[in-house]
């Protein structure tokens, strides 16, 4: 008599939305590729690409579209990405936790900003909050485009706006003016910003297209529109300008929170200290989040520790 054969085996396949399939989606996602998000996994590309098409398959919705040469989320895929990522977070502050070395919170924060806000503000906060907090590490963006923040995978966000993208959280975290500065002693102050019209300016960004300057009173009581003499000087990075004002090429057209260091030093001095130039986006920085449920432990640590430390007042002098 043969002996029995053993029933055969039932292939245990992994559960389509587990912990682990949603910390992949949200890799693959922040990573905008297979092959990056694998090797942060210690993976092959095929077998990524195999667990996201079976997540696909077995919720009968597809995550991403796929070319030949890109990857992005489909509106499912975005409305899935912020649970994912918390998903993500929170593993990462459990993994960090078993290899801390200190208390505190561990993981990553991916942050984006405008240029002139990242380059003058953002790094006291960092470091102080790396006091904090050792082991949390950075992805910074820091740029003038417009970052898809859902598909980008992005914690936190600082940005001039009005109209914060759906679904996000928006908290003024810094009020500023955009006024005209220059070196000591190059021009009295104004009184008008048409005494404006003979001063060789510095503008920030493509300026041929908008020749008119639109001028507030900055207790509000009156407004004016000046026409904009040529640029003595353009350039897309607001710190070259700064630098070029100090050493007294012209002037330079800048929030104050770029220019409030070298006005305490005594490198620049505000010509229209009564005037705003008007900004269609706002006059103040925002503090964006996902709501706090969405939120991992580090980004809702870094929020509330911005907010807890936004200034009360601009500096003297801006």
């Amino acid at each position: 008599m043969e002996p029995k054969k053993p029933p055969p085996r039932i292939a245990q396949r992994a559960p389509a939305l587990d912990a682990d399939a949603l910390e992949l989606f949200a890799r693959v996602a922040r990573a905008g590729s297979f092959s990056l998000a694998a090797q942060q996994v210690g993976q092959t590309r095929a077998a990524v690409s195999r667990r996201i098409a079976y997540m696909e398959q077995r919720t009968g919705q597809t995550l991403f579209l796929r070319t030949t040469r890109s990857l992005a989320l489909t509106a499912t895929g975005r409305r899935l990405l912020p649970h994912a990522v918390a998903v993500l977070d929170a593993a990462e502050q459990a993994r960090g936790t078993l290899t801390s070395v200190r208390a505190g919170l561990a993981g990553s924060l991916r942050i984006t900003s405008l240029p002139s806000f990242g380059t003058t503000v953002l790094p006291p906060l960092l470091l102080k909050f790396r006091e904090l907090h050792p082991e949390v590490n950075y992805d910074l963006i820091i740029s003038d485009r417009r970052v898809d923040l859902l598909r980008e995978g992005v914690d936190i966000a600082f940005r001039v706006t009005n109209r914060p993208p759906p679904d996000w959280v928006a908290r003024p975290y810094l009020r500023f003016h955009v006024g005209a500065w220059c070196a000591p002693g190059q021009w009295a102050p104004m009184q008008h910003p048409d005494e404006l019209a003979p001063a060789p300016l510095l503008l920030l960004g493509p300026v041929s297209t908008n020749p008119e300057m639109h001028w507030v009173r900055r207790d509000g009581s009156d407004a004016v529109i000046c026409a904009r003499a040529p640029a003595a000087a353009q350039s897309d990075d607001l710190t070259v300008l700064v630098r070029l004002a100090e050493g007294g090429m012209g002037v330079v057209l800048a929030p104050s929170y770029c220019v409030q260091d070298a006005v305490a030093a005594g490198r620049l001095v505000e010509l229209l200290p009564e005037w705003s130039l008007n900004i269609r986006q706002g006059n103040a920085v925002q503090l964006l989040t996902l709501p706090r449920p969405q939120l991992g432990a580090v980004a809702r640590a870094f929020a509330k520790f911005v907010q807890d430390n936004a200034p009360t007042a601009a500096p003297a002098g801006l």
